[in-house]
């Protein structure tokens, strides 16, 4: 590449550092795909009575976006490096905005499913080129953990306003919506993008088709078994199957990995102690999280017969919080680096989850209001200060995969607690018995994080 070329694809710091506009750009696009993560949930109801769709149905509408994009990640990533973080968030971006028509459209589960899965490819290639275009671009380190802290900010607004978002969407215009809603937002996240956003210079990494394929099969066979167990119970055929593509797949994968000249996943990565603790705690963080934001939606929705708009709103203390933990951690961060807010977040939201365990078959809602603000705080306030830990661990050469590798273990960690505490309240006699188990798994992984982060951060 010549001096000229390679001078086109460095980006200007000047430039970037004294505007605003390309973390507007990078941001909107983050945001359209969390939002998706949680704008789903208050659709659910709904959209099982519009295409007949069973409990296990749904938590395959809800997990294989999130399967996808989990799986997908590490390719994202390197990809990212390889043909350019600009060009590639772009490429998922357009990918995430057409599926999101399609998934409107779509009249069966079957199809949904694709086209949510299909989504989860767009924002594995959108997402962690979305870091590395943040990396590149704030080259002062106090200014890019603000950039980060703001980052981690639109994703507590992305996830705060899916609920209310779709509950209103559902009520008014119906569950289709909660994806069209998705096409404008993306128009303008491409076209900003292109406009504004600097070129980061291209890394070469070659590319591993057998330990994309091992981790696919690897976390497919395991979501698999987790899900069906709920219908099918633990010793069926589906989930034993599952479990064992799972252990084959995975070990098939560490030893592709171990050998071949240019993984996916270089394993010499976790040898740096921080980033181990910071891609296992974003693992352990969404597994909580987003296991709770299903079976409490499902709580509200099934259980007390709420609306899908009072179920948004319900949830509005816990999301709500997700927007001022996140702005509030790059704060936070900014001056006394990531360790102070992993750990406080990780206890309190602990704290909240396992206050969750509380309310009975007829409690007041008031009962729950505190626990939702320690959750939503808790969970914000750690994510941001998490990414932070993780990215300065890493090699700069090797931002495009360090980013995909901490987005791959939050997405496992989100599908994960789907797939885990959605099996747990359905295979319970009693709802409540489920909450509630389910509450003190989603607190002990918080916990486990706590800890990870006391020792390693």
């Amino acid at each position: 590449m010549s001096d000229t070329a390679a001078s086109d694809l460095t980006p200007t710091r000047d430039c970037a550092r004294s505007t605003a506009w390309p973390l507007v750009a990078i941001c909107a696009g983050y945001f359209m795909v969390i939002l998706d993560t949680t704008v789903v949930n208050v659709a659910l109801p709904a959209l099982s009575r519009g295409l007949h769709t069973s409990t296990t149905g749904l938590q395959w509408v809800v997990d294989g976006y999130s399967l996808a994009f989990a799986a997908l990640l590490l390719s994202g990533g390197a990809f990212s490096d390889r043909r350019g973080a600009k060009a590639v968030f772009c490429t998922g971006l357009g990918v995430f905005t057409l599926c999101s028509a399609l998934a409107g459209t779509a009249t069966s589960t079957a199809m949904l499913i694709a086209a949510r899965a299909a989504q989860g490819t767009g924002a594995a290639l959108a997402v962690p080129a979305s870091l590395s275009l943040l990396q590149a671009t704030y080259a002062d380190q106090r200014a890019r953990r603000r950039a980060f802290g703001i980052w981690g900010g639109v994703a507590g607004i992305a996830a705060g306003a899916g609920p209310v978002l779709g509950g209103a969407l559902v009520s008014a215009t119906g569950w289709r919506s909660v994806f069209f809603v998705n096409i404008p937002v993306g128009i303008a996240g491409l076209l900003l993008t292109a406009r504004v956003v600097p070129s980061v210079a291209r890394r070469p990494h070659g590319a591993d088709p057998a330990g994309q394929a091992a981790a696919c099969v690897a976390l497919s066979g395991l979501t698999l078994a987790l899900i069906e167990a709920g219908s099918g119970g633990w010793t069926s055929p589906s989930v034993l199957g599952g479990l064992v593509a799972f252990l084959a797949a995975g070990g098939a994968f560490l030893l592709v990995e171990h050998r071949t000249a240019r993984p996916l996943l270089p394993l010499e990565m976790f040898a740096s102690r921080q980033f181990s603790a910071a891609t296992t705690v974003g693992l352990l963080l969404n597994l909580g999280f987003y296991g709770e934001l299903f079976v409490i939606t499902l709580y509200f929705q099934q259980h007390l017969g709420l609306s899908p708009l009072l179920a948004g709103v319900a949830l509005l203390p816990q999301m709500a919080m997700a927007v001022v933990g996140s702005t509030a951690s790059g704060l936070v961060m900014a001056h006394s680096g990531p360790r102070l807010p992993m750990l406080a977040g990780l206890l309190l939201g602990a704290a909240g989850l396992f206050g969750l365990t509380a309310p009975g078959a007829q409690g007041p809602y008031a009962v729950l209001v505190v626990p939702f603000l320690a959750v939503g705080l808790g969970m914000s306030f750690t994510m941001p200060a998490a990414t932070a830990a993780a990215m300065e661990a890493a090699p700069t050469e090797r931002a495009g995969l360090a980013s995909g590798t901490l987005n791959a273990a939050r997405q496992v960690g989100g599908v994960l607690g789907v797939a885990l505490l959605g099996t747990i309240v359905a295979q319970q006699r009693h709802f409540l018995a489920g909450l509630h188990l389910d509450m003190a798994i989603a607190g002990a992984a918080f916990l486990l994080g706590a800890i990870l982060s006391l020792w390693s951060i």
